[in-house]
């Protein structure tokens, strides 16, 4: 264990999650949360930077924040970008927090293909880092990190694999959404009749991305197989396995997964997660291991699906996880602005 005793915000202040009338079902939360999520407008300056491997990020600067707003960087899930509704209330709730939020739009997914074979997945750390070097020269601080489902699994296990040398970039974090265990997450996304209809929606974006890439991976991977994949193991055995490295997907989802790496995260970091995700089974929530740990405020609701957290009614939404890791990063890196657990957006 570290000798820095952590500082971590006072849980209590955290608000229950309370699901809207009528929308206490996983699905229906899940998905009435990308459909009534408001589209904030959000004023952004786009920059592109190099990799050290010949490829590109973009990034969106959040506009509106003063200039002492300590800054944060914001990471989308699978298939996502910055653009997506949960990444702008996220924006919106931070700028009104005080906050200067920092979108990163993982390879490929900001609007035109990335240069090279490498793509991004859920455990590929290095980028986020890059990125993380990039603001702490910038803002001379460290950054707050929001990582979103895929984007929760990569700020879980980049705190863990840095250990106390992460204080160093990151002054405080939240996972929202995560997929723990990568192999069980997989598995249960592809079973049902809502998890088929949750796996053609991401592998119609994923193949429809190889597809514009197909001449580049032909060397690297079977692209026959990958555009016969008929669900993300099948996906990730033939494409993100063999192209990042792993000798199969098991692989892969074996070094990966987030759950592995909590023991070792030593900055202070909020996790909010829903029993009920149907991302993932509630049994491989890692409880003990959040628990354990004193640099980690775990929260679990009984309800809220994945990415949903939907409170107040159906005409009046109001979304908790962005509200409340909007307030708590507040705390955490000495922000001043409004109130974001007030906020009915």
């Amino acid at each position: 264990m570290s000798t820095i005793s952590p500082s971590v915000p006072d849980r209590s202040r955290i608000r229950p999650f309370r699901p809207a009338r009528g929308v206490g079902n996983p699905h229906v939360q899940t998905i009435l949360g990308k459909l009534l999520r408001p589209r904030p407008h959000i004023r952004a300056r786009r920059e592109r930077i190099e990799t050290p491997d010949g490829d590109f990020l973009d990034l969106d600067f959040a506009l509106g924040a003063g200039g002492d707003a300590p800054p944060v960087v914001v990471l989308h899930g699978l298939e996502g970008a910055t653009t997506r509704r949960y990444m702008l209330t996220t924006f919106r709730h931070l700028l009104d927090a005080g906050l200067s939020p920092i979108g990163l739009n993982f390879r490929g997914c900001s609007g035109e293909p990335n240069r090279t074979v490498r793509s991004y997945h859920s455990g590929e750390t290095d980028d986020v880092g890059l990125v993380l070097d990039l603001v702490a020269e910038r803002y001379g601080r460290p950054a707050g990190l929001v990582g979103y489902s895929l984007g929760g699994n990569v700020t879980l296990k980049l705190l863990g694999e840095r250990g106390e040398a992460a204080r160093q970039r990151v002054g405080a974090a939240v996972a929202v959404s995560v997929p723990f265990d990568l192999a069980a997450g997989s598995d249960r996304i592809s079973s049902g009749i809502m998890g088929r209809v949750y796996t053609t929606y991401f592998m119609r974006s994923l193949q429809r991305k190889i597809r514009l890439k197909t001449d580049l991976l032909r060397d690297a991977c079977d692209v026959d197989a990958v555009l016969r994949a008929r669900n993300l193991r099948e996906f990730d055995d033939a494409i993100t396995a063999p192209v990042h490295g792993f000798e199969s997907a098991e692989t892969y989802y074996a070094r990966s997964s987030s759950a592995d790496f909590i023991e070792h995260i030593r900055t202070p970091t909020l996790v909010l997660h829903s029993a009920d995700d149907p991302f993932l089974p509630s049994d491989r929530i890692p409880v003990a291991a959040l628990a354990s740990n004193p640099w980690i405020t775990g929260v679990v609701t009984e309800k809220g699906g994945h990415v949903g957290f939907i409170e107040g009614s159906v005409l009046r939404p109001r979304f908790w996880a962005e509200q409340t890791l909007a307030a708590w990063l507040a705390r955490a890196l000495g922000a001043s602005g409004l109130d974001p657990a007030a906020s009915s957006r």
